[in-house]
C-alpha cells in the first residue's frame, strides 16, 4: 500500500468516525442512550490514534516539515477536516511517490527519525504489530486517565 493510499484511508475513516460519534451523541442527548457515546467515542479514539501515527509516518516519508506533520494531525480534531486537507496534499503533490526505504540525496534523510522509519519498513509485520499494540496502549491509558469533560459529561 503507497502513502498516498495509506493516508488517504485513515483520512476517511476518521471522516466516518466522526459521523459515528455525531451519532451517538444525538443518541445519549436526544434518547438518553449513554452507551452510544462508550461505543461511537471508542470507534473515533482508536481510528483517530491511527490517523495520527499514520500522519506522522506518511509526514517523515513525504518529508513534510514538522509544522505539516502537526497539522496533519491536528485535522483530525475538527470534524471531517481530514478529507480536504487530504485533498489539498494530493493537489499539491505532497502524496506522491513510493515508500523510501533508505537514505537518499536529502541532507535529512539520515536523521533518526528517518532511520526509525526505514527500519520499521524493512519489518512490515513487526510495524504492524507494534503499531497496534502501541495504538491500543495509547487508547486504554487514555480510558484510565478518563473521557474528555470528565466521566459525568
Amino acid at each position: 500500500m503507497s502513502p498516498k493510499r495509506l493516508f488517504r484511508s485513515l483520512a476517511f475513516a476518521e471522516a466516518v468516525t466522526w459521523t459515528i460519534l455525531i451519532a451517538a451523541m444525538i443518541l445519549k442527548y436526544g434518547a438518553g442512550w449513554d452507551a452510544a457515546v462508550l461505543v461511537g467515542g471508542s470507534i473515533h479514539g482508536l481510528v483517530f490514534l491511527a490517523y495520527a501515527g499514520i500522519s506522522i509516518l506518511v509526514g517523515v516519508n513525504q518529508r513534510w516539515n514538522v509544522g505539516a506533520i502537526a497539522f496533519a494531525v491536528l485535522t483530525a480534531i475538527v470534524p471531517y477536516a481530514t478529507v480536504p486537507f487530504e485533498l489539498w496534499l494530493i493537489r499539491r503533490g505532497r502524496l506522491d511517490g513510493d515508500w523510501r526505504r533508505g537514505p537518499g540525496e536529502a541532507p535529512g534523510d539520515r536523521g533518526w527519525a528517518n532511520r526509525v522509519m526505514y527500519w520499521m519498513l524493512a519489518r512490515p509485520l513487526v510495524f504492524g504489530a507494534v503499531f497496534v499494540v502501541a495504538v491500543v496502549a495509547i487508547f486504554a491509558a487514555l480510558l484510565v486517565i478518563g473521557p474528555p469533560g470528565g466521566r459525568e459529561a
